[in-house]
């Protein structure tokens, strides 16, 4: 594998750490990244909370659970070895009730078995200490959770891919793989670029995931349905009413966190993320939609059955799409002196989750190699906490012969 062409198809964090993987383990091979936009992390490395997970929810012995500890200490290694902002702000997960308090048991358990640093138990006086405004009647501390800027982090990869010898091409979609005789070629859209043969190409296209992965002879599911979420920033004047990260309890039967606060890497403090169906894969200011987007999801009997399943949770999230102040409500309950806070908007992020046919939601990451092709098809939150740990997953564990 040594001197080997790699080809890596997305220049989003994953994609570039994959990069950088391959010519740390390998420096006298050759990649080379294609990026469909004219810059690198356009998508969501760039919007999203920006929060290092430490690795609360994760089911023990999971690859998430494993990937997310391994890639939270890179991620910290690597923004304090290149001047890049890190803070370990810490977070609380707060109980309001008896129901609550039993699942935040259950994150608890899932925090020790996956040897979260520093992770403890607080009662209703305790949460005070920690976050002096924030109410409930127990909580989860993480003094280890941190934030930074993906995006920052995602461009310094980029920096050094180039500085180690390797090529980043921008502004070329790939829209297909094939294979043959242990060669892969990558294929583009367009007739002013030729197609291009490799001996590996790994893809980490994100939320074009399953249609790539499709295209190139992979199988079709999980097919990706894109939520998006967003965020506001409070009133600059109230941001000192939380000081770190204050998140709801997860609801089992929903996939995602719920609104909450986050602190941003600038100091700002931020409510989000809500979410709700995204009428666009990458319809990140919420005003355009995409009907070969809309289509694939509302031809898919998964997306019905996953819609069945949740609509309570569903017609909650709706609340606060519709509604500002719904929206600021939700995070009040933990808050309650930001009940009448005034809020700006700021990122849209857009989650790639990836969705079976029986409308299951695939928890784990999922990574198949099929020939020399690697496909990253699933790689939802942790996945930017988690993408350093990723490459060299991919780079040691899944394309190296056994």
């Amino acid at each position: 594998m040594i001197n080997n062409h790699y080809g890596i198809i997305g220049g989003g964090i994953n994609g570039l750490s994959v990069a950088r993987q391959l010519l740390l383990d390998f420096p006298e091979s050759r990649v080379t990244v294609f990026e469909k936009e004219v810059e690198v992390a356009q998508h969501q490395s760039s919007h999203n909370s920006g929060v290092v997970h430490a690795g609360l929810y994760y089911e023990p012995n999971s690859l998430k659970a494993r990937l997310c500890r391994r890639g939270a200490e890179l991620v910290k290694h690597y923004c304090l070895e290149n001047n890049i902002a890190y803070d370990e702000c810490g977070k609380v997960v707060v109980a309001l009730n008896e129901i609550e308090e039993k699942r935040l048991d259950i994150l608890y358990q899932k925090s020790i078995a996956n040897k979260v640093p520093g992770v403890r138990m607080l009662n209703a006086e305790e949460i005070k200490e920690v976050e002096p405004n924030c109410i409930g009647t127990k909580a989860l501390y993480s003094p280890h959770t941190a934030i930074v800027s993906y995006g920052d982090i995602a461009k310094e990869i980029a920096k050094e891919i180039k500085q180690k010898g390797g090529n980043i091409i921008v502004g070329k979609k790939v829209v297909n793989l094939t294979e043959q005789n242990k060669k892969v070629t990558v294929h583009f859209s367009g007739d002013d670029y030729h197609d291009i043969d490799f001996d590996h190409v790994i893809t980490c296209a994100g939320l074009q995931s399953d249609r790539l992965a499709a295209n190139s002879g992979d199988i079709a599911t999980p097919k990706i349905v894109p939520f998006f979420g967003q965020y506001y920033v409070i009133d600059e004047t109230y941001k000192e009413h939380v000081k770190g990260l204050i998140y709801p309890v997860p609801d089992p039967n929903y996939p995602f966190l719920g609104v909450h606060f986050t602190k941003r890497i600038d100091g700002q403090m931020t409510i989000g993320p809500n979410a709700f169906i995204s009428l666009g894969r990458e319809n990140y200011s919420g005003k355009d939609y995409n009907l070969s987007d809309i289509y694939d999801f509302l031809t898919y009997k998964g997306f019905w059955k996953f819609s069945s399943k949740n609509m309570p949770a569903a017609m909650r999230e709706l609340r606060t799409v519709l509604s500002q102040t719904n929206f600021v409500q939700e995070a009040a309950k933990y808050v309650p002196s930001l009940e009448n806070v005034t809020v700006t908007p700021a990122t849209r992020g857009i989650r790639a989750q990836a969705m079976e046919t029986d409308g299951s939601l695939v928890d784990d990451f999922v990574i198949r190699k099929q020939g020399n092709i690697t496909h990253i098809r699933n790689a939802p939150s942790p996945g930017a906490t988690s993408s350093l740990a990723i490459a060299e997953y991919i780079v040691r564990e899944v394309m190296t012969p056994q």
